[in-house]
């Protein structure tokens, strides 16, 4: 299959979705990643994020039980598929190699 890339809010949105392990909904995940990563995220972005990734093949969704706090509304709620689980996989490997070749003690430049 085609190496399928992405960007680093999407890589954030997908990562959250596999840490919550199937609970993943998008208020959820919007409040996590402002804690996270101390930037202001609207909903309406995580759920754009959301909706690519699924069209990538990346999370599959399904609707959770209705509750009283949500006025009998059920949540919708993210997993990280196979394909997205690979992916996640694949990124974290290329980090780690190019990590690896950065050495310890860097020349920097003064500016």
């Amino acid at each position: 299959m085609k190496r399928t890339y992405l960007g680093e809010f999407e890589e954030i949105v997908l990562l959250l979705v596999a840490a919550l392990d199937g609970e993943g909904y998008g208020l959820g995940l919007t409040h996590k990643i402002n804690e996270e990563t101390d930037r202001a995220v609207r909903l309406n972005q995580v759920h754009a994020a959301l909706h690519r990734l699924q069209e990538k093949g990346m999370v599959a969704s399904r609707l959770g039980d209705p509750t009283p706090e949500r006025g009998g509304r059920r949540k919708l709620l993210f997993t990280v598929t196979a394909y997205g689980y690979q992916t996640l996989q694949d990124i974290k490997n290329l980090r780690t190699q190019l990590w690896s070749d950065v050495p310890t003690s860097p020349n920097l430049a003064i500016v």
